[in-house]
C-alpha cells in the first residue's frame, strides 16, 4: 500500500491570513486586452494601458503576448475563445494578422496594416489602424491643424503609410514623400492618390531632394528610424539646409526626446515636435475602441513620461 502524503488538518477559523496576501488587482471578473509581437518585452504599451484602467478604477488590465510568427493564425483565433476584448499588434505581425480577421477599417486596408484589434460580443473580429490618428491627434494636441498645409514626409515605409493616410484624411493641401529607394515612395503616393484623388500626392529621392522639397513644406514629418537610441547620430536630412521659424518639424522618433533633427529646427527656430505623443494618442483611440469609455489621455502620457524619465 502507498504512503499516502501527511497533510494538517484545517478547520474552519483556525488559521488567521494576513489580507494583504490576498489583494490582488486581477481576479476571476477582470477583462483582459493586450499585445501580440515577437519580441514585446521591450513594449511600454502595458505600463501605460493600465495606469490608464487604473485611473478609471476599471476592472481591466493589459498583457503583452509574445506571439511567434508560426502560430500567429493561432493566436487571433483565440482571442473570442478566451474572452479577450481586443489587442494591439505591433512587428512582425501588422499585416500576418489581416487575413485571419472577419473585417478591417477604411483605414487598416489604406495602410495595409493593424495595428488594434477589437473583439466584439459575438466574437467577430475587427481589424484597425490607429497609427494615422494618433498622429493627427498628437499634432492638434500641439496646436499644429494640419487641414490645408503642404507636408513632407520622409521614408516610404508603415508608419510613413499610417502618417501619409492620417495627413491626407485631415486634409492637408499636397504631400510629397522622400525616401532612399524611390521605387517605394512612388508605390505608396500612388497607392495613397487613389484613395484621395483630391489630394495632390508626389515622391521623390532622398536625400537628393531634400533641398528643394523642403522651402515648400508647413509640416516636415520623419517617418524612419534616423537618430533613434542608440545611433542618436544619424539624421534623415541635409545639415546644411535650414529650417524656417514657420515651419512645423515632427520626428516620429520618441527616443531620444530630442534627436538631432529637432535640434537643428529647433535652433532654426522652427516647432519641434517628438513622437511620444503619437504613441500615446494611437494607444488611447485603441483603448476608448475596446471600452467605449473617453480614455485619460493625460494619465497615459504621464506613464510614458516616467518610464522615460521626462516630466
Amino acid at each position: 500500500m502507498s504512503e499516502q502524503p501527511q497533510t494538517e488538518a484545517v478547520t474552519p477559523g483556525s488559521v488567521t491570513a494576513d489580507p494583504e496576501l490576498f489583494q490582488t488587482d486581477i481576479n476571476a471578473k477582470t477583462t483582459i486586452v493586450g499585445l501580440f509581437g515577437w519580441p514585446v518585452t521591450h513594449s511600454i504599451s502595458p505600463q501605460m494601458h493600465n495606469a490608464a484602467f487604473v485611473a478609471r478604477q476599471m476592472n481591466w488590465r493589459y498583457l503583452a503576448f509574445s506571439v511567434p510568427p508560426d502560430r500567429v493564425q493561432n493566436a487571433v483565433a483565440a482571442l473570442p475563445a478566451l474572452g479577450l476584448r481586443g489587442v494591439n499588434v505591433t512587428v512582425p505581425h501588422k499585416q500576418a494578422v489581416m487575413p485571419h480577421l472577419h473585417q478591417w477599417t477604411a483605414a487598416a486596408e489604406a495602410i495595409g496594416a493593424v495595428n488594434t484589434i477589437i473583439v466584439d460580443e459575438d466574437g467577430q473580429l475587427t481589424g484597425d489602424n490607429t497609427d494615422g490618428a494618433g498622429f493627427i491627434a498628437d499634432l492638434q494636441a500641439h496646436a499644429v491643424e494640419p487641414a490645408g498645409q503642404r507636408a513632407l514626409v520622409i521614408g516610404a515605409g508603415g508608419s510613413a503609410r499610417a502618417v501619409v493616410y492620417g495627413l491626407a484624411e485631415a486634409g492637408v493641401r499636397n504631400i510629397r514623400i522622400l525616401n532612399r529607394t524611390v521605387a517605394k515612395a512612388d508605390d505608396l503616393a500612388a497607392t495613397m492618390q487613389s484613395y484621395f484623388p483630391e489630394i495632390r500626392i508626389g515622391s521623390a529621392a532622398f536625400p537628393d531632394d531634400v533641398t528643394g522639397s523642403a522651402e515648400d513644406a508647413d509640416l516636415i514629418v520623419n517617418c524612419t528610424s534616423l537618430g533613434m537610441e542608440p545611433r542618436v547620430e544619424g539624421l534623415p536630412w541635409e545639415e546644411d539646409v535650414e529650417f524656417r521659424e514657420d515651419q512645423i518639424v515632427y520626428d516620429l522618433v520618441y527616443n531620444p526626446a530630442m534627436t538631432r533633427l529637432l535640434q537643428l529646427a529647433s535652433t532654426d527656430g522652427a516647432t519641434a515636435i517628438g513622437g511620444l505623443g503619437m504613441l500615446v494618442y494611437q494607444g488611447a483611440i485603441a483603448w476608448e475602441k475596446w471600452t467605449g469609455e473617453a480614455a485619460p489621455v493625460a494619465v497615459m502620457q504621464q506613464a510614458t513620461n516616467i518610464i522615460f524619465e521626462r516630466r
